[in-house]
């Protein structure tokens, strides 16, 4: 006779939970709530569940919704000192890429090789740039606001029952549980507990900081990071305040937050990579690419590193070492619309044409979105025009829009395709359809400068240049065309 001993459901939760199989440690929970509802550890294990199911790394995660861009009342320098402000033009320390060879977002940064959180961090003029203006580079609008994008991310006590939500908030006495230090909730409870604490417990304040960060209290979050740090050295902490002063606009004290934290936990991965992106978006790239070294010495899989040292290689005319990389990223098991894309481009440039038209048939086949597929289609088309197929590049061009019909790059070279069929009407339209979609790309201006000049619109031309001029201002033929209509204006 066989006897079959059940394993102990509170103890086979604890194991789900342990395995992160979150979905059946919430079900075993469940159920014995139902028998028993009071059963303190059950309730515990299963709001640890929960949470873990819809867990945000809020290091990592930090994007500005256009409340944010638009409402934001903090005032920052008009006449910040170059190297000094990551929302200003032209704050490069030199030594990187001119806009020429390495293509630059709105806010005046260059693209990284690597798609992250909160890359834009210049103030957008009006709502319609604010509307057009993409946070990353798989999304075509900006998130409504930070509120509203947490809620769509969904919170643990919004994972609901057929009968109601797991907690229901409104109804918890946040002060009574408040002198309990295993649970947390929000605002108010940080607050009731830091004071329970007297004030002493580094976890509290942290938490503190998150909810005032949350709220847009960037100077109080300050305090409270500052505060836990005096209490206890943590690498989350470093990472959250230096976030704060980013998001105020102080590189250079986040910066130096950075370094503080590696003082303390030297060789720090995390620390290492966020001082990179900050000399990254400040567009100083020889200091970013040291950092991103330093970061593949402690950890030679990290993917951004990679991708970003990879981009920079492509960027300074070394394809050959760029494919390298993006080799690398594919042994790794990277394996993406992106990745292949680039690959390609590497391949065509270093001159090993066996694989170029391979490696974009795998990335059109990867690809998940119709800007990923305009992207491709793009570069097929500057594959295209190298080989001197204009009449494929052409079509290329022309399927680039039609998968995105606001890809400005795009218009700019089928407007520059146009004028050599000599449609110089046609070409001026796509010219200006692509300086309205990307005022921050130099060529459309500097293209219908040059047009206008050409057809005796000398108004038109010297407006265009002097917007070439506001983009990329150290640009040689602009300065001559520019030199060429105010010595014909002089002699009128």
């Amino acid at each position: 006779m066989e006897v079959t001993v059940a394993m102990d459901p509170l103890f086979l939760a604890w194991s789900c939970g342990r395995r992160r199989k979150f979905q059946r440690c919430s079900d075993i929970c469940s159920k014995l709530l139902s028998e028993s509802p009071y059963d303190q550890a059950a309730w515990s294990l299963k709001t640890r569940a929960l949470t873990e199911m819809v867990y945000i790394d809020e290091v990592e995660v930090d994007q500005e919704g256009i409340a944010e861009m638009m409402l934001d009342e903090s005032s920052i320098a008009q006449v910040a000192r170059p190297g000094t402000s990551l929302r200003l033009l032209g704050t490069s320390q030199g030594g990187a890429p001119t806009p020429a060879v390495r293509p630059m977002t709105q806010s005046g940064r260059p693209i990284t090789g690597f798609v992250r959180p909160s890359t834009l961090s210049g103030r957008p003029e009006t709502m319609e740039q604010a509307i057009r203006t993409p946070r990353t580079a798989s999304t075509a609008r900006p998130v409504t606001s930070a509120s509203g994008r947490f809620v769509r991310l969904g919170t643990a006590s919004m994972l609901t029952n057929p009968e109601g939500p797991f907690i229901n908030l409104s109804r918890l006495n946040l002060a009574k549980y408040a002198k309990r230090p295993n649970l947390s909730k929000a605002l108010d409870l940080a607050a009731l507990a830091t004071e329970h604490a007297q004030f002493r417990d580094w976890w509290w304040k942290v938490q503190l900081g998150k909810c005032y960060y949350r709220l847009g209290l960037h100077r109080e979050a300050e305090k409270q990071f500052r505060s836990a740090l005096a209490h206890q050295e943590f690498v989350d902490t470093y990472l959250y305040l230096a976030k704060v002063y980013q998001r105020l606009d102080q590189p250079i004290t986040a910066l130096n937050v950075f370094k503080q934290g590696l003082d303390h936990f030297p060789a720090e991965v995390t620390l290492l990579t966020g001082i990179a992106r900050i000399h990254e978006e400040m567009n100083n790239v020889i200091s970013a690419t040291e950092y991103y070294k330093e970061v593949l010495k402690q950890d030679n899989t990290h993917v951004e590193a990679i991708a970003c040292i990879g981009s920079n290689h492509f960027y300074t005319d070394q394809p050959e070492i760029a494919l390298r990389f993006y080799r690398r990223l594919l042994q790794m098991g990277v394996f993406n619309c992106q990745l292949y894309n680039n690959l390609g481009l590497c391949c065509f440039y270093a001159q090993q044409y066996d694989m170029t038209l391979s490696s974009f048939e795998r990335a059109l086949a990867l690809v998940s979105s119709d800007e990923e597929q305009a992207d491709v289609w793009y570069n097929l088309g500057h594959v295209a025009v190298g080989i001197g197929d204009l009449t494929l590049a052409y079509q290329c061009f022309k399927l680039a829009l039609a998968f995105n019909n606001n890809h400005g790059e795009a218009y700019n070279n089928l407007a520059v395709l146009e004028l050599r069929k000599g449609r110089i009407e046609q070409a001026k339209a796509f010219l200006q359809t692509a300086a309205s979609l990307s005022p921050h790309m130099y060529e459309p201006h500097f293209n219908f400068a040059t047009l206008s000049d050409k057809v005796g619109d000398l108004q038109s031309s010297y407006t265009a240049a002097q917007k070439s001029e506001d983009a990329f201002p150290e640009h040689v033929d602009t300065q001559q065309i520019l030199k060429n209509l105010r010595q014909h204006f002089a002699t009128l």
